[in-house]
């Protein structure tokens, strides 16, 4: 078989007419334009619809500890039993010991958690307990909320920083320009994950308490903060670029000749051709800042314990695959799905938003 090749095209006018039904476009903003598109993409609309519905199952987690579980994340269990289809089961079992023909001390019965309940118990311990008899289902869904907020806080910070510096240097360029693009390369030097693992380590033994700033080391604003600054010039270097182009087109060269501010220039005019890029951008980075967060958290360098994420539910989990896989593979899959829905629907919203830039793979 050949070698796959990859080929790009720009669809003209007529043909993007004919696409979208001929005078239909007429009068019609881009981003309307770019709302018909992406809503003929079910599998885009399907996969916004389930990040929608882990986003909305996560936001429930209190509902769901008050009124089903009732039970808190921290809430350990350690010397209880539940009733599982009218039989008690011990939360945590302790192993069980004998000797041996030679009169050795053997381990006859090894402890272990107890495994899901499928409602069976009424609620509680639907998905089981981990190793200190907390609920894992309610550490779950916590720990989702935990790492959407981190994904998503992480992302709005580092899509807002890289817009703002990338018009500050692509409008005023020169010194400017060199300052902030130097910055960028300082921060793009640097393995991601790593950079990422030693300041979130660094920071999450004391904390930050600088310039007026208390955060505590426990703080969800650690790891927040942390992948929001690695991944700032993987936004703003390609935002740069395009307003340095933008720049020089003549509709900025007659907004400056007419006396306008740079201020009303980079937010009014520079901002609107580069708001669709922006927002591709925020959308993929989104998953993209999930994963970190997990593999930060796993580290021991994101979430501190107890609080829980899906990164910190993994690690927990890890020495426990063999007797109790469901501590890891639960919120594994519950990562992958977060991450494969975000990343299927950033790449139709791109497709909508720039449906003139088309690449086709050819073997």
């Amino acid at each position: 078989m050949a070698e796959p090749s990859i080929d790009f095209s720009l669809d003209t006018a007529q043909v993007l007419a004919e696409e979208e039904h001929g005078t239909a476009i007429v009068g019609r903003s881009p981003w309307y334009l770019a709302w018909r598109r992406l809503r003929r993409n079910y599998f885009a609309l399907a996969s916004l619809l389930v990040f929608f519905l882990i986003v909305v199952t996560c936001s429930l987690a209190p509902v769901y500890e008050h009124h089903i579980a009732h039970t808190g994340p921290n809430v350990t269990h350690v010397d209880e039993t539940v009733m599982v289809s009218g039989q008690p089961k011990e939360v945590l079992s302790a192993p069980v010991y004998g000797t041996d023909s030679q009169g050795n001390v053997v381990v006859k019965k090894a402890g272990g958690v107890l495994g899901p309940t499928w409602w069976h118990a009424h609620g509680k311990f639907v998905l089981g307990a981990d190793g200190l008899g907390r609920d894992v289902a309610v550490r779950l869904l916590y720990g989702g909320l935990n790492s959407l907020k981190i994904g998503i806080g992480s992302a709005l910070i580092c899509v807002l920083t890289a817009v703002i510096l990338a018009l500050v240097a692509g409008f005023y360029g020169g010194s400017v320009d060199w300052i902030i693009s130097r910055g960028f390369d300082l921060i793009w030097a640097f393995p991601v994950l790593l950079l990422a693992i030693a300041l979130g380590s660094a920071l999450s033994i004391n904390g930050f308490h600088h310039f007026g700033i208390n955060i505590s080391p426990h703080s969800l604003w650690i790891p927040t903060l942390v992948i929001s600054y690695v991944y700032i010039p993987y936004v703003g270097r390609p935002l740069r670029g395009q307003i340095l182009s933008l720049r020089e087109k003549e509709f900025i060269e007659a907004a400056v000749g007419q006396g306008a501010k740079p201020l009303r220039i980079m937010f009014s005019d520079l901002l609107p051709n580069v708001a669709s890029t922006a927002l591709v951008f925020f959308t993929l980075i989104i998953a993209n800042n999930i994963l970190t967060e997990a593999g930060l958290s796993f580290l021991g360098a994101g979430v501190q314990p107890p609080n829980p994420s899906w990164g910190t539910l993994i690690q927990e989990g890890e020495d426990r695959i063999i007797s109790a896989p469901w501590l890891t593979i639960i919120p594994g899959i519950a990562i992958v799905l977060t991450v494969l829905s975000l990343n299927i629907f950033g790449d139709g919203l791109r497709d909508a938003l720039d449906p003139r830039a088309k690449v086709r793979v050819e073997h």
